[in-house]
């Protein structure tokens, strides 16, 4: 594993108030990920996961603290400059797919492409697809529409879209919550695959089994990271 920081987060905290109570759903979360890394985050229900991934994600912002992609302070970006820096650095496996099913499985795939600042021709575009989705092999269901895939199928389909643009990290949410345990195996595996050829995964996960896949084992408990070491003086 490479020493390139790809993602810092520093001091991060994240705080929601409503007028009847305040609530810390972050508390001064700190770790880096770096080039190569499959680094897992679990926790028990409410622990601030799903905030953490979202913040990393570029989809929310932390109340203080410091957030780096690479070198960019990415912290106090509008909606228009998070959304340019999230679909150029960064890609996203949902639990839920989150594909389209008026399009073909090509063209999901391809979606990311088509919001670039700099656009690519139809051949590049072709060129990048094909190979994302040989990569999850499923080359042969490029003109399907999601809705004639399995769910593992339709995942696999999610993890093409996520990598075709050539992302810094690869976040993924649950990737098996809406899959049966050997789909959901299947896909924890080409995780796993395409962490060894280079990929730098970021996961969120509940299932103590998929965390332990990950070469990195972070924790999450009421807002606080607390890594594989010191989990038991946490608890």
């Amino acid at each position: 594993m490479s020493h390139v920081s790809k993602i810092k987060l520093s001091n991060i905290t994240k705080k929601f108030v409503s007028s009847e109570m305040e609530t810390h759903a972050l508390q001064g979360v700190d770790f880096e990920i770096f080039s190569g890394d499959y680094v897992s985050i679990s926790g028990p229900s409410g622990c601030g996961k799903s905030t953490l991934l979202a913040i990393l994600g570029l989809l929310d912002t932390a109340t203080s603290g410091q957030y780096f992609i690479g070198e960019r302070n990415v912290s106090q970006l509008s909606v228009n400059q998070r959304a340019s820096v999230r679909n150029e650095h960064l890609g996203f496996v949902f639990q839920s797919f989150n594909l389209i099913d008026e399009l073909s499985v090509f063209d999901n795939v391809a979606l990311p492409l088509r919001y670039r600042q700099v656009p690519l021709s139809d051949a590049q575009i072709t060129q990048k697809v094909s190979a994302c989705l040989e990569k999850v092999q499923m080359s042969h269901r490029a003109n399907h529409k999601p809705n004639q895939l399995s769910g593992g199928q339709q995942q696999r389909i999610a993890i093409a879209r996520a990598l075709v643009n050539d992302p810094d990290v690869l976040l993924v949410d649950e990737p098996t919550g809406n899959l049966d345990s050997k789909n959901g195996d299947a896909v924890m595996h080409m995780l796993g695959e395409l962490n060894k050829q280079g990929t730098t995964i970021c996961m969120v996960t509940h299932d103590p089994r998929y965390a332990d896949m990950a070469k990195r084992k972070l924790y999450l408990l009421d807002g606080v990271m607390a890594d594989e070491f010191n989990l038991e003086l946490a608890v």
